[in-house]
């Protein structure tokens, strides 16, 4: 498999230290909010790339942080405190926001498909593990105390700009341009790892630590659980191209100066999905979140079939009539598959050949629309049995996640036709305000199985 690496800037050939076995890290959300469909994005790019090493004959052993502490917008403690601000917003404590938001990101994850990886842990269950870490880089001279807090030294990190390819004379103070300096800092670009003085006077989460009650640093949380359940070597390292600098940067200097030597050989981000005013954030325009989408009529399934159709490092421009083409084509493609006969005859004949080059598609760094054409070409191919089709389709879908064999609430286009005229007919009688002619229509499709949901949009319709 050959996949790009950030930290060399070029495609690798993938290597991992233990033969057949893959130990990755991702990055999980910060459970604050919905996460929205941006967010998503990245879960999906890891969920095919775990998927797709498992394809591929690997045994992937995937971790992954959930952030309950506070997470805040600069490592100067300075901005808000996410965790703190939805606690505000909704009157509950920080734990109530954690678990009430925690659940509904692998709400959403499950209606997208993305598979829940084998240890999730949240960052507030191992405190010990990053006071054991401080510890030993304050002994090691790699951290420092000043004013209550504890601070990395970036100066003593080798190799600190390789992954962002930044310098200093790039950057202002702190991580971000709009950051005002911390005075308590040897020099501005070092970052917390620690903190006993902060400038949130109603911090809920705190803790006892040699240094005082208070709370880890952002970075700290995901070394120390990486650490722990992955040991001293990681394989890969996901994350979105936002997280490079400064957090995937901070966590290579304080997880290599912890361990004294090099931490993860491959460090692979997914672009940014972008809407006519840029990156998608939850403050930038409507907030989109899976739950939303659903309510304007849209399979979460054809989110995910709109975002495989692009490779995970171009940034994706979505918008609503784009999705909308999306899902009409996800559609034709099911309906298509759904007419395929299902009578038992398998023949070996190009079986190989498509599964040599469905996994050729996963080794050219993960290229899901090159996985989706060959969908299409098996569909295509008249020297195949309709059995064996089903049979390749079924098996590719175990990387692509998109239910394309799954017979459940699956209609003919003869069928879609006739509902979406009927949903035509019953828009027309409300307009003429023949209210008993829209229920009549509405029940005669109930009586066959459909039901009629009214959105503030349009009409859409599921199968019973």
């Amino acid at each position: 498999m050959k996949i790009y690496n950030s930290l060399t800037k070029k495609i690798e050939e993938f290597i991992p230290n233990e033969k057949g076995n893959v130990k990755m890290y991702t990055c999980g959300p910060t459970v604050y909010h919905y996460a929205h469909i941006g967010n998503l994005r990245t879960y999906i790019f890891e969920d095919i790339l775990e998927k797709g090493l498992e394809y591929l004959g690997y045994n992937v052993k995937r971790v992954m942080n959930v952030t309950d502490v506070g997470h805040m917008t600069s490592d100067s403690d300075d901005g808000e405190d996410k965790m703190q601000k939805g606690a505000e917003r909704e009157n509950k404590t920080v734990y109530e926001i954690a678990d009430f938001y925690e659940n509904a990101f692998f709400n959403d994850c499950n209606k997208l498909n993305i598979k829940k990886p084998l240890i999730v842990e949240r960052a507030t269950n191992h405190i010990d593990t990053y006071i054991e870490m401080i510890k030993k880089l304050l002994n090691d001279g790699y951290a420092y105390q000043s004013n209550g807090n504890v601070y990395f030294d970036v100066s003593k990190a080798k190799n600190y700009y390789q992954l962002s390819g930044k310098n200093p004379e790039e950057l202002y103070v702190g991580v971000r341009e709009t950051v005002e300096e911390d005075k308590n800092k040897k020099n501005p670009y070092d970052f917390g790892l620690w903190f006993t003085v902060s400038k949130f006077s109603n911090q809920e989460m705190k803790w006892e630590s040699p240094w005082g009650i208070g709370y880890p640093g952002w970075h700290i949380e995901c070394s120390g659980i990486a650490y722990k359940y992955l040991g001293e070597y990681l394989d890969i390292h996901c994350g979105g191209v936002d997280n490079i600098f400064p957090h995937h940067t901070n966590e290579i200097a304080q997880s290599e100066a912890f361990l004294g030597h090099k931490w993860c050989n491959y460090w692979i981000h997914g672009e940014h999905l972008n809407d006519e005013r840029g990156k998608m954030s939850k403050s930038n325009g409507e907030f989109l979140t899976v739950k939303l989408l659903e309510e304007k009529g849209y399979d979460p399934l054809a989110y995910r079939f709109f975002c495989l159709n692009s490779h995970y490092r171009n940034q994706l421009v979505f918008s609503f009539e784009a999705l909308e083409s999306s899902q009409n084509t996800y559609r034709k493609l099911k309906n298509r598959i759904r007419k395929l006969d299902r009578s038992p005859n398998l023949h070996d004949h190009k079986i190989d050949y498509y599964k040599d080059k469905f996994k050729g598609a996963i080794e050219n760094d993960l290229n899901t629309s090159s996985m989706i054409t060959i969908i299409y070409d098996i569909l295509k191919d008249t020297e195949l049995t309709d059995f064996s089709k089903l049979y390749l389709i079924s098996d590719f879908d175990k990387v692509l996640s998109l239910n394309l064999t799954e017979e459940q609430n699956s209609i003919d286009s003869d069928t879609e036709q006739m509902i979406l005229n009927k949903i035509e007919e019953r828009m027309e009688a409300k307009k003429n305000k023949e209210y008993d002619v829209a229920d009549k229509i509405r029940d005669e499709l109930l009586e066959k199985g459909i039901r009629l949901i009214d959105t503030k949009e349009k009409t859409i319709y599921e199968i019973l």
